[in-house]
Order: structure tokens, then C-alpha cells, then sequence
């Protein structure tokens, strides 16, 4: 039922989800947070996952509903996939938003902006905020990552089943994503509650939904795994990606540091991306 490849797949969704847990570390332990190369690298994971997405993932999408719908159908499916998987995780994002309104006196609203502010203050014991506030602020952003990681960790677990080759870039692109996840969830607990443990633990767990959502949505579409499935199921997570890098991703990348910071790291992303490609193509 699970062959090498299955496992694989899902155990670099494993791997990309729990680097929530290294955001955590950051957070309670760091002194000094390296906005810069938070920056840079959240820019270059952007990179990786708009290429990748475009060049490879679309294009493998496209191909399957050629050959299975024709050269007529297939494109026009290829398309409402790759846009429903946009309308997805927009919809998600919509319901369930890592972000609230205005902030309230003491509370943590999980922002880049906030967590640069808080950077160098972790070590020390809050003085006249609200630790329920924080609490419930980190609880919630725990919670609301945990669905939005259901349809990330499907979009990792389907890109490492299409192609071996292009998977760890992948992983490497969400893992980078997750760690400021990590960070928000982690920083409000520890500020409430004054526990570390507490505070990784919830980190840590809104993680797991990543290969919890990976499970879950491959065992949803077995039964109806066919080439049209499967293109249409690329297409869509070439969306989900497209947009994760879009609405998250660089607006996150550009508030951790300068603007130019960021779009150096998209660039190099993409640039890093195109050559390893190409190499895989003619080893």
C-alpha cells in the first residue's frame, strides 16, 4: 500500500512541518534575531516555490490533461485548477486569518512587525501587559496555522510524489516559511505562561498538521487517483504554492528587513532553482 516513494514524501512533509519547532528555538533561546537573513531567506523560499511552481509543477500539470483531455480541454482544466487552488487557500486565509484586526494593549498579533519589536526583549519578564491576552493570541495563531497548514502540507506531500528532483528545494521552502510560524506561536506563549516547554509544545504541535493534512488529503484522492486527477491535483497545488509565496511569503520578507533584501533573495531563489534543474536534466 505505501511503496519508498509514498514514505519518502511524506517524511519530508514531516520535516518541512516540525521546522515550526526551529522558529520556536529561535524565539525563546536567540537573543538576537538576524532580520536580514530572515529576510533574504524568506524571499529565496518565495523564489524557489513561484519557479518551481511555474515551470515545473504547472508544466507537469498541463501535460497529464493534454495527453488525458486533449490539446482543447486540458488547458482549460489546467487553468480552473490552478486557480481553485488559488481560491483555497485565499478562502482559508479569509476564514481562519493569522492575522486579526487592530491590536489590542498588550497583545501580540503575530506580524513580522511584532516579532521584529520582540526580538530582543524574549529574555526578559513583561511589565505591565496582558499575559491572558498574549495567551489566547498565541493559542489562536496556533490554531489558525494548523488549518493553514492542512492544504501546505498536501501541496509538499503531491510536489515530492511528481518528482523526486525538485522536492528538497521544496521542503526547504516551506520549512523556511514555517520558522517565523513557529516564532509567532511560541513568543505570546512564553510571554504569557513563562514556560519554554509550554510554549515549544504548542509550537511543535501546529506543525504536525502539515503531515496531518499531507495523510488526510492522499488518502482522500486514492481511490480516485487517475493521470486527470493527478494533473488537476498539480495544477492546484501549483496554485496553493503560488499564492502561499504571494500573500505570505514576500509581504513577510519585506516587513523583516529593507524591500531590496527580499527581492535579492527572490531572485537568487529562482536563479538557484533554474540551474539545479537544468543539472538534473542533463546528468
Amino acid at each position: 500500500m505505501f511503496n519508498q516513494k509514498i514514505l519518502f514524501a511524506f517524511a519530508l512533509t514531516l520535516l518541512a512541518g516540525l521546522s515550526t519547532g526551529i522558529g520556536s528555538v529561535i524565539a525563546l533561546f536567540a537573543k538576537k534575531s538576524n532580520m536580514k537573513f530572515l529576510s533574504v531567506a524568506l524571499g529565496f523560499s518565495a523564489g524557489v516555490m513561484i519557479y518551481v511552481s511555474m515551470v515545473e509543477i504547472f508544466a507537469q500539470a498541463k501535460s497529464l490533461l493534454d495527453a488525458e483531455l486533449g490539446v482543447k480541454t486540458g488547458p482549460v482544466v489546467t487553468g480552473a485548477a490552478f486557480f481553485g487552488g488559488m481560491l483555497l487557500i485565499a478562502l482559508i486565509d479569509k476564514l481562519i486569518p493569522l492575522k486579526g484586526g487592530a491590536k489590542k494593549s498588550g497583545e501580540f498579533d503575530g506580524s513580522p512587525r511584532a516579532l521584529k519589536e520582540l526580538s530582543g526583549e524574549l529574555a526578559k519578564k513583561e511589565k505591565g501587559g496582558a499575559p491572558s491576552k498574549l495567551l489566547r493570541s498565541g493559542l489562536l495563531t496556533a490554531l489558525a496555522l494548523s488549518i493553514h497548514n492542512f492544504p501546505e502540507g498536501l501541496a509538499t506531500f503531491m510536489s515530492a510524489l511528481q518528482d523526486i528532483n525538485i522536492a528538497i528545494p521544496i521542503v526547504f521552502a516551506i520549512a523556511v516559511h514555517n520558522i517565523p510560524e513557529g516564532i509567532a506561536v511560541s513568543a505570546p506563549i512564553y510571554f504569557a505562561t513563562g514556560s519554554k516547554k509550554k510554549a515549544f509544545g504548542y509550537s511543535f504541535l501546529s506543525g504536525l498538521t502539515e503531515p496531518l493534512g499531507a495523510v488526510i488529503g492522499y488518502f482522500i484522492l486514492m481511490p480516485f487517483l487517475n493521470a486527470a486527477v493527478m494533473g488537476a491535483v498539480f495544477a492546484a497545488v501549483a496554485g496553493i504554492m503560488v499564492f502561499i509565496s504571494v500573500d505570505e511569503l514576500l509581504p513577510s520578507a519585506d516587513e523583516y528587513g529593507e524591500h531590496r533584501w527580499s527581492v535579492y533573495g527572490l531572485v537568487g531563489g529562482m536563479v538557484l532553482m533554474a540551474v539545479s534543474l537544468y543539472i538534473f536534466v542533463i546528468i
